[in-house]
């Protein structure tokens, strides 16, 4: 397969203005051209109070947004964690620059497969507190509650759709000058789509090859009416933009 694999497709950038660059570049070194559209942004919540954190037994981080929100409220003071559980090695990198230890990663990174490996680790009667986002799954908290467990959620940050990307969006798609939609997560989902119906943009869509990181946004595509072209064995950015090169040269598109 040839180094310039995305074939100089316009490659929607769905990320934040924080998150963007490091997706771009993936984009950049596949061959593709960057349209950096942000589809999400965060804003911490106000006025939060901070949970007592010795009195957890693990601390559970599902993102690398959660783990910025978290110590931009709980400041640089050296404070005592507990132990830390991550999804994903961006949350992992997160916390290392932070040179904060991790204690546990999964295999897979979602959070169905998490759940399973974080079982065998977890003891009797540990306590864990889970910082999140408004829009997160309940599905971690409910299991280990099922379980037995206290386990504590703490919304740390609320998830919205940026004003300004909704026109560039449109105008965009009317166009046809996106090639490949990459969604990293429901909510990007959510967010385009509902652009798309709002401008009955559905038929735009129609040559775009739409990829996703994982199986919940697949699943999240297919309830919104997307058919799913492509989706990566490993659920990080780069193996997703990867397989839709692979998807292009097979296709021969």
């Amino acid at each position: 397969m040839s180094s310039a694999t995305l074939r100089g497709k316009k490659v929607l950038v769905p990320r934040g203005k924080k998150n963007a660059k490091s997706f771009s570049a993936i984009v950049d070194e596949l061959g593709g051209v960057p349209v950096e559209i942000p589809l999400l942004a965060f804003r911490a919540v106000e006025n939060q109070q901070i949970p007592s954190l010795h009195t957890y037994d693990w601390l559970i981080f599902t993102s690398n947004v959660t783990v910025e929100t978290f110590f931009s409220l709980i400041g640089t003071e050296d404070i005592k964690l507990p132990k830390i559980a991550v999804i994903g090695e961006k949350t992992e990198q997160s916390l290392l620059r932070r040179k904060v230890q991790v204690d546990f990663k999964p295999q897979e990174y979602v959070a169905e497969s998490f759940v399973q490996e974080f079982s065998r680790v977890v003891k009797k009667g540990d306590k864990l507190l889970l910082p999140k986002g408004n829009l997160a799954r309940d599905l971690i908290a409910q299991f280990f509650r099922d379980k037995g467990h206290i386990v504590d959620e703490f919304v740390i940050y609320e998830t919205y759709f940026p004003e300004d990307s909704k026109e560039k969006l449109v105008q965009l798609l009317k166009k046809k000058e996106l090639d490949v939609l990459p969604f990293t997560s429901p909510s990007t989902i959510d967010h385009f789509m509902n652009v798309v119906k709002e401008f009955a943009l559905l038929d735009s869509l129609q040559d775009c090859i739409v990829a996703v990181i994982g199986p919940v946004s697949k699943r999240r595509c297919e309830e919104r009416g997307l058919t799913v072209h492509v989706m990566p064995e490993i659920y990080t950015s780069y193996e997703m933009l990867k397989a839709v090169g692979a998807y292009l040269e097979i296709h021969n598109i």
